[in-house]
């Protein structure tokens, strides 16, 4: 009789000892999954800061931008199939002290300082241009949901650049003929003086000449007068 009850209490301290055997193993395994999960996630947000560190640093504003002047089109064309104007509805959404202090920062947000450089010229020219592009957001989005991680480029890209639809050829050539139709008509409201002096070595040089003697004419007058004199200290 006590035998018997010896032996229960040993079969039933093995299956104990079993069962904890089991329940470390399983919460060993639990920990295993949990790490694995935390290096997949952490290794997600480090691709996902890479891309945000390789974006332009407005890019945020950017999209923003763009996504109001979606909204700001979609209104415009309702409007326009409604039969009603568009500036009126707008203005009917705006009060008079927001009118004043929109105006007031329409009128200092892009203001002519005048002919610096060609940099600062050209660079002025880009953003007019950048501006209105229009791009289409709800292509944008489908193509970055289709190619995923292929969508962002890295130092594996070269050579895999997406092709470009007809219809986007299409208006880079139809903004291409503005621009030379716009620069044609600039150079041809100037006409040449055969009178003139010549102080210049091509066509370039001599819009650089007539800008510089715009703006600095006269504080060098008087310097010009004494060198064709021949009195220049």
């Amino acid at each position: 009789m006590e035998a018997a009850s010896c032996s229960s209490a040993s079969s039933s301290k093995t299956m104990s000892v079993g069962e904890k055997k089991a329940d470390r193993m399983k919460r060993l395994r639990d920990l295993h999954l949990k790490r694995n999960e935390a290096r997949k996630l952490n290794h997600q947000e480090v691709v996902e800061e890479d891309k945000r560190k390789k974006l332009p640093s407005n890019w945020e504003a950017k999209r923003k931008r763009l996504e109001w002047e979606e909204k700001e089109e979609e209104r415009r064309k309702a409007c326009e199939e409604a039969g009603e104007e568009y500036d009126r509805v707008k203005l009917m959404d705006v009060g008079a002290d927001e009118a004043e202090k929109w105006e007031r920062k329409k009128k200092k947000k892009n203001p002519d300082p005048g002919f610096s450089g060609y940099e600062a010229a050209s660079y002025r020219q880009y953003q007019g241009l950048t501006k209105q592009m229009k791009p289409d957001m709800k292509e944008y989005n489908a193509k970055k949901d289709k190619m995923g991680e292929d969508f962002y480029p890295t130092v594996n890209t070269f050579g895999s650049k997406p092709k470009d639809t007809q219809e986007g050829i299409d208006r880079m050539v139809q903004d291409l003929e503005k621009q030379i139709d716009k620069r044609s008509k600039y150079s041809r409201r100037r006409a040449h003086d055969d009178d003139d002096d010549i102080d210049y070595i091509n066509e370039r040089n001599a819009k650089f000449n007539k800008k510089l003697e715009r703006f600095y004419g006269k504080y060098t007058t008087e310097i010009k007068q004494n060198l064709e004199r021949g009195t220049a200290v």
